[in-house]
């Protein structure tokens, strides 16, 4: 009887300490859009919470499907993190009707977009403020669908004839979306409240420190281009005084005469680096190097590990700029 009374005990004991460690590792399970959100809620939340990523490392955020085990997960999310990438244009709708208790919270609220850029043989910049009152109509109509399970979007949205999504590589934009991760994370969560601030406060740190490192780092460099296919670094050019002149026009290749004139203009630059990301064909590029006798090189908008990529690319971006 001893030896049974003994066994129960460790049962009951292995049970229990099970069910202790199933409650202590009790976590908030968020979807998120592209991979560097991964990172930001990661920043705040930490050991609170659970990410999955709807855009897989290697897919395109402008062409992704969700997968049906993903879908399927979807029903088990507390909150999606969405960015107005381009997949969602189609499937924001039926991510929310997935699961009609999971929140929708966008992130680029608050956050006003500049259009994608197409290059010009005149030497306009990007980030001046184009179609002002559009730009504000947009914000105002996105505010509307804040708080709804699903997201309209119509033509002015789309990633290659409306307005840049690529908020994410500017770090005084990844603040204000940091602010709305916080605010939504500590609504899920309230007894983390001050967990999840301290957090927060941590984060914007790093962000702050970044910002100024990166400032350092383009010093003296106002008004320089670098050359890249698809055009993902138009808020990062603005924010730290760049012009980025993309090969890819409206989604696809250019047209020969387009690819003529870009090179003519690369090499009235003396622009030698074309940045290229994973995601995407390097073909074109590799067509302007060679024939301005420069390199192929790559920068990866959508790395998981956000501070170190931005240190990364910056020391290539600033490397190549002439």
């Amino acid at each position: 009887m001893d030896r049974w009374a003994a066994m129960i005990i460790v049962f009951f004991g292995i049970l229990f300490t099970s069910i202790g460690i199933g409650f202590a590792t009790d976590k908030v399970p968020v979807f998120v859009s592209i991979v560097p959100q991964k990172y930001f809620v990661q920043q705040i939340g930490k050991d609170l919470v659970d990410v999955q990523v709807m855009v897989q490392p290697g897919a395109s955020p402008a062409t992704y499907e969700p997968k049906p085990r993903q879908m399927a997960d979807l029903s088990k999310t507390k909150i999606y993190f969405a960015i107005s990438v381009p997949f969602e244009n189609a499937w924001l709708s039926k991510i929310a009707a997935a699961n009609p208790n999971m929140r929708v919270i966008h992130t680029d609220h608050g956050i006003e977009k500049i259009p994608m850029e197409a290059h010009h043989h005149h030497d306009d910049d990007p980030a001046e403020e184009h179609h002002e009152g559009d730009r504000h109509e947009a914000d105002r109509d996105h505010e509307k669908d804040e708080h709804h399970g699903e997201a309209e979007h119509d033509e002015d949205h789309h990633e290659h004839t409306g307005l840049d999504p690529h908020i994410w590589l500017s770090p005084p934009l990844v603040k204000i979306q940091a602010q709305t991760i916080l605010a939504a994370l500590q609504e899920a969560d309230p007894a983390h409240r001050s967990v999840y601030e301290a957090n927060y406060k941590e984060f914007a740190a790093q962000i702050d420190q970044l910002d100024a490192d990166l400032k350092k780092t383009f010093t003296g460099t106002t008004g320089l281009q670098f050359m890249v296919f698809h055009p993902a670094w138009g808020y990062f050019a603005h924010t730290y005084g760049l012009k980025q002149v993309p090969i890819e026009i409206e989604g696809k290749d250019p047209k020969p005469a387009q690819l003529k004139e870009l090179i003519q203009h690369a090499r009235e630059k003396g622009i030698k680096v074309v940045f290229v990301q994973p995601q995407f064909s390097t073909k074109s590029a590799k067509l302007v190097a060679r024939e301005i006798g420069g390199q192929v090189a790559f920068a990866d908008s959508l790395a998981e590990d956000w501070v170190a990529n931005l240190r990364e690319v910056s020391d290539k971006f600033r490397t190549a700029l002439k």
